[in-house]
Protein backbone atom coordinates (compact mmCIF):
# COMPACT_ATOMS: atom_id res chain seq x y z
CA UNK A 1 0.00 0.00 0.00
CA UNK A 2 3.06 2.36 1.07
CA UNK A 3 4.62 1.66 -2.22
CA UNK A 4 1.21 2.70 -4.36
CA UNK A 5 0.86 6.00 -2.57
CA UNK A 6 4.53 6.65 -3.02
CA UNK A 7 4.40 6.04 -6.95
CA UNK A 8 1.44 7.26 -7.35
CA UNK A 9 2.76 10.75 -5.41
CA UNK A 10 5.69 10.71 -7.54
CA UNK A 11 3.59 10.24 -10.82
CA UNK A 12 1.30 13.37 -10.05
CA UNK A 13 4.51 15.16 -9.00
CA UNK A 14 6.48 14.19 -12.69
CA UNK A 15 2.88 14.99 -14.13
CA UNK A 16 3.09 18.74 -12.55
CA UNK A 17 6.79 19.16 -13.83
CA UNK A 18 7.20 21.21 -17.12
CA UNK A 19 9.79 19.49 -18.90
CA UNK A 20 10.52 22.63 -21.27
CA UNK A 21 10.07 25.39 -18.73
CA UNK A 22 13.14 27.19 -18.62
CA UNK A 23 14.86 28.23 -15.36
CA UNK A 24 16.31 31.41 -15.36
CA UNK A 25 19.31 32.59 -13.99
CA UNK A 26 17.61 36.17 -13.33
CA UNK A 27 14.32 37.05 -12.10
CA UNK A 28 11.66 36.07 -14.09
CA UNK A 29 9.14 38.61 -13.60
CA UNK A 30 7.23 37.45 -16.70
CA UNK A 31 3.38 38.93 -17.18
CA UNK A 32 4.73 41.65 -14.73
CA UNK A 33 2.05 45.02 -14.89
CA UNK A 34 4.86 47.48 -14.83
CA UNK A 35 7.71 48.64 -16.83
CA UNK A 36 5.28 48.66 -20.54
CA UNK A 37 6.57 51.65 -22.39
CA UNK A 38 8.93 54.32 -22.56
CA UNK A 39 9.94 57.76 -24.57
CA UNK A 40 12.92 58.84 -24.63
CA UNK A 41 15.14 60.39 -26.74
CA UNK A 42 18.48 58.41 -27.91
CA UNK A 43 22.21 59.69 -28.10
CA UNK A 44 21.69 60.33 -31.64
CA UNK A 45 18.83 62.42 -31.38
CA UNK A 46 16.25 59.70 -32.30
CA UNK A 47 12.87 59.47 -30.30
CA UNK A 48 12.75 55.98 -29.09
CA UNK A 49 10.37 53.88 -27.78
CA UNK A 50 10.30 49.96 -26.53
CA UNK A 51 8.43 49.04 -29.93
CA UNK A 52 11.37 50.35 -31.98
CA UNK A 53 13.20 47.50 -30.85
CA UNK A 54 10.62 44.63 -31.85
CA UNK A 55 12.34 41.64 -32.92
CA UNK A 56 15.72 41.76 -30.46
CA UNK A 57 16.33 40.89 -27.11
CA UNK A 58 16.32 44.37 -24.86
CA UNK A 59 18.13 45.32 -21.95
CA UNK A 60 17.41 48.43 -19.96
CA UNK A 61 19.54 50.17 -17.30
CA UNK A 62 18.86 52.89 -14.96
CA UNK A 63 22.38 55.40 -14.30
CA UNK A 64 23.91 58.10 -14.81
CA UNK A 65 27.37 59.19 -16.09
CA UNK A 66 29.03 60.21 -13.38
CA UNK A 67 28.32 57.35 -11.58
CA UNK A 68 31.42 56.17 -9.88
CA UNK A 69 30.72 52.35 -9.92
CA UNK A 70 27.83 50.59 -10.73
CA UNK A 71 27.09 52.48 -13.98
CA UNK A 72 30.47 51.59 -15.77
CA UNK A 73 30.25 47.89 -13.92
CA UNK A 74 26.86 47.09 -15.80
CA UNK A 75 27.42 48.91 -19.43
CA UNK A 76 31.41 46.76 -18.96
CA UNK A 77 29.59 43.70 -18.20
CA UNK A 78 27.17 44.14 -20.71
CA UNK A 79 29.85 44.74 -23.52
CA UNK A 80 31.36 41.47 -22.05
CA UNK A 81 27.66 39.67 -22.78
CA UNK A 82 27.50 41.15 -26.45
CA UNK A 83 31.54 39.76 -26.65
CA UNK A 84 30.12 36.24 -25.37
CA UNK A 85 27.14 36.19 -27.52
CA UNK A 86 29.05 36.80 -31.00
CA UNK A 87 26.79 36.30 -33.92
CA UNK A 88 23.74 36.94 -31.92
CA UNK A 89 24.67 39.72 -30.36
CA UNK A 90 23.20 41.72 -33.34
CA UNK A 91 19.82 40.31 -32.10
CA UNK A 92 20.41 42.27 -28.44
CA UNK A 93 19.88 46.21 -27.81
CA UNK A 94 21.45 47.47 -24.65
CA UNK A 95 19.73 50.48 -23.41
CA UNK A 96 21.19 53.07 -20.78
CA UNK A 97 18.79 55.50 -19.45
CA UNK A 98 19.93 58.38 -17.50
CA UNK A 99 18.26 59.43 -13.72
CA UNK A 100 20.67 62.63 -14.64
CA UNK A 101 18.99 64.44 -17.24
CA UNK A 102 20.43 67.82 -15.50
CA UNK A 103 23.89 66.86 -16.57
CA UNK A 104 24.18 64.16 -18.80
CA UNK A 105 23.54 65.78 -22.40
CA UNK A 106 23.01 64.43 -25.51
CA UNK A 107 26.29 64.96 -26.30
CA UNK A 108 27.75 64.06 -23.28
CA UNK A 109 25.65 60.69 -23.55
CA UNK A 110 26.86 60.21 -27.11
CA UNK A 111 30.71 60.18 -25.77
CA UNK A 112 29.79 57.78 -22.85
CA UNK A 113 27.91 54.90 -23.73
CA UNK A 114 28.67 53.92 -26.98
CA UNK A 115 32.60 54.02 -25.09
CA UNK A 116 31.42 50.73 -23.77
CA UNK A 117 30.30 49.73 -27.06
CA UNK A 118 29.32 51.03 -30.00
CA UNK A 119 25.76 49.61 -30.19
CA UNK A 120 24.84 50.88 -27.00
CA UNK A 121 22.16 53.70 -27.00
CA UNK A 122 22.22 56.31 -24.28
CA UNK A 123 18.59 57.77 -23.43
CA UNK A 124 17.55 60.39 -21.80
CA UNK A 125 14.64 62.74 -21.76
CA UNK A 126 13.39 66.04 -18.99
CA UNK A 127 12.94 65.89 -15.94
CA UNK A 128 9.19 64.80 -15.91
CA UNK A 129 10.18 62.50 -18.75
CA UNK A 130 12.55 61.07 -16.66
CA UNK A 131 10.44 60.83 -13.70
CA UNK A 132 7.73 59.32 -15.54
CA UNK A 133 9.62 56.31 -17.03
CA UNK A 134 11.39 55.63 -13.50
CA UNK A 135 7.69 55.51 -11.77
CA UNK A 136 6.53 53.25 -14.43
CA UNK A 137 9.76 50.68 -13.89
CA UNK A 138 9.30 50.91 -10.49
CA UNK A 139 13.06 52.66 -10.22
CA UNK A 140 14.04 54.69 -7.39
CA UNK A 141 16.56 57.36 -7.86
CA UNK A 142 17.44 60.95 -5.95
CA UNK A 143 20.43 63.20 -5.92
CA UNK A 144 22.12 63.00 -2.62
CA UNK A 145 26.12 64.70 -1.36
CA UNK A 146 26.13 68.72 -2.30
CA UNK A 147 22.87 69.21 -4.29
CA UNK A 148 23.40 72.61 -4.13
CA UNK A 149 25.69 72.55 -6.94
CA UNK A 150 26.92 70.13 -9.99
CA UNK A 151 28.73 67.81 -7.35
CA UNK A 152 26.03 66.10 -5.94
CA UNK A 153 25.59 61.64 -7.16
CA UNK A 154 22.78 60.44 -7.36
CA UNK A 155 21.15 57.34 -5.26
CA UNK A 156 19.98 54.76 -7.98
CA UNK A 157 17.99 51.51 -8.17
CA UNK A 158 20.59 49.16 -9.86
CA UNK A 159 19.16 46.00 -11.64
CA UNK A 160 18.92 45.66 -15.00
CA UNK A 161 15.36 45.08 -17.00
CA UNK A 162 15.41 42.06 -19.67
CA UNK A 163 12.25 42.20 -22.58
CA UNK A 164 11.86 39.54 -25.02
CA UNK A 165 11.98 40.13 -28.91
CA UNK A 166 8.02 40.36 -28.62
CA UNK A 167 8.67 43.24 -26.21
CA UNK A 168 7.31 42.01 -23.34
CA UNK A 169 9.43 42.18 -19.97
CA UNK A 170 10.69 39.16 -18.70
CA UNK A 171 13.37 39.26 -16.44
CA UNK A 172 14.82 41.81 -13.45
CA UNK A 173 18.81 40.73 -13.21
CA UNK A 174 20.11 42.13 -10.29
CA UNK A 175 23.44 43.98 -10.03
CA UNK A 176 26.92 42.36 -10.26
CA UNK A 177 25.46 39.42 -11.97
CA UNK A 178 27.71 37.31 -13.87
CA UNK A 179 28.11 37.91 -17.69
CA UNK A 180 27.70 34.05 -18.03
CA UNK A 181 24.15 33.96 -16.13
CA UNK A 182 23.14 36.85 -18.26
CA UNK A 183 24.27 35.37 -21.69
CA UNK A 184 22.40 32.12 -20.67
CA UNK A 185 19.13 33.78 -20.25
CA UNK A 186 19.27 35.94 -23.38
CA UNK A 187 20.35 33.07 -25.47
CA UNK A 188 17.22 31.07 -24.04
CA UNK A 189 14.81 34.33 -24.65
CA UNK A 190 16.48 34.25 -28.56
CA UNK A 191 15.20 30.65 -28.70
CA UNK A 192 11.45 31.74 -27.52
CA UNK A 193 11.36 30.64 -24.11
Amino acid sequence: MLRTLILAATLTLAACTDPAATTFRGTDITGAEYGKSLTLTDHHGTPRTLADFRGKVVTLFFGYTQCPDVCPSNLATMADVLRQLGPDAERVQVLFVTVDPERDTQSLLAQYVPAFDSRFLGLHGDAAQTSAVAKDFRVFFQKSGDTSGPNYTVDHSTGTYVFDPAGRVRLYVKHAESAENIVADIRALLAGK
